[in-house]
């Protein structure tokens, strides 16, 4: 979660410094998502071929595990909570 914040906050700094120096971002928002997406998608392509090569099948556990963390990061997880203590409150 922190590294969420982090990221937020370097993208705000850098924003107000782009409105105060008068300069628009370097490419559209939408644009740029979508090229990040391209670069995340690309770097999955060599795993994935390297498989299909070696004769090795492709399966979804195979593929969430290789490529699902690095393409959406380490998402973050609800913390288990004591439910007896919040009714008790």
């Amino acid at each position: 979660m922190k590294l969420y914040l982090l990221s937020l906050g370097a993208g705000l700094v850098v924003g107000v410094l782009y409105s105060l120096m008068n300069v628009r971002s370097p490419a559209p928002p939408v644009i740029a998502l979508v090229g990040l997406l391209g670069i995340l998608a690309g770097e999955q392509i060599v795993p994935i071929a390297k498989r299909l090569v070696s004769g090795q099948s492709l399966s979804l556990g195979w593929l969430q595990r290789e490529c699902g963390e690095h393409v959406f990061g380490a998402l973050p997880a609800r913390q288990p909570t004591d439910d007896k203590n919040k009714e008790q409150a």
